[in-house]
């Protein structure tokens, strides 16, 4: 605290500090007084405190495990980030900015980065938000051996279990399974509706698409090929009926 002097500390997962000490950081924030370790007394601080967490502050407070007078006093100035799952359009940015930093770190050249990295981690929920994604990234560009950044790495991190897509299990709804349906829907219908589904998440590319369904991309074309000559023909037998 006293190295910060009249400049910003920052305090990381507020939410997991324990009562004591709780009641230290209050304490600093309503006089700016604190106890530097093994003083008898106690100095000021001019520093502007800014803390962070994932957690929720307010159950914690509804639940008695966290101050009540420290989360309004905290409550001052309050900037919510969304997790990155809730804002894909920041990932290329992140991605780019975390691959400089990763070949800077290993003496690397920078790689290019396809576009389809881009649409492979936009279909993905990020369960470790940021720093999840900077991982996926460090490791990618340590392993990576060409001109372009591979995608191989990325995939066998973020690749599907069951019921799941892009990393996320699907609620009932999602998967082609309405809650209370009377009717359960076909194999063909459930494989169409979860085609389409990855087709979305991947923004039509149809390679990214196919490792989201663990489909190599040659299979994933020869479901849509007998999908579209499926739907030629109804239209050619409804043209045939109509006449």
């Amino acid at each position: 605290m006293a190295s910060a002097a009249a400049g910003t500390i920052f305090l990381d997962e507020i939410g997991d500090l324990s009562i004591a000490s709780q009641v230290k950081l209050l304490r600093l924030l309503q006089d700016g007084s604190f106890y530097p370790l093994g003083a008898d007394g106690p100095r000021q601080s001019r520093a502007r405190v800014v803390v962070a967490t994932n957690a929720d502050v307010l159950q914690a407070v509804n639940t008695g495990r966290f101050r009540k007078d420290l989360y309004y006093r905290l409550r001052t100035h309050h900037v919510h980030l969304p997790a990155l799952r809730d804002r894909a359009g920041d990932i290329p940015i992140l991605t780019d900015h975390f691959v400089e930093k990763a070949a800077r770190q290993l003496g690397k050249d920078v790689p290019a980065v396809p576009v389809a990295l881009y649409q492979l981690l936009k279909s993905y929920s990020f369960p470790g938000n940021v720093r999840e994604l900077e991982a996926l990234v460090f490791d990618g560009v340590a392993r990576h051996r060409g001109v372009t950044l591979a995608l191989a790495s990325f995939k066998e991190a973020i690749s599907a279990g069951p019921d799941v897509v892009g990393g996320r299990e699907l609620e009932s709804e999602e998967a082609g399974l309405p809650a209370g349906a009377d009717r359960l829907p076909t194999l063909r219908e459930s494989e169409d509706r979860l085609v389409e589904e990855a087709l979305r998440r991947a923004d039509s590319n149809q390679g990214v698409a196919a490792g989201l369904l663990g489909l190599s991309r040659q299979a994933l074309n020869k479901r849509l090929s007998r999908r579209r000559e499926g739907d030629r023909r109804a239209d050619v037998g409804g043209d045939a009926r109509g006449e």
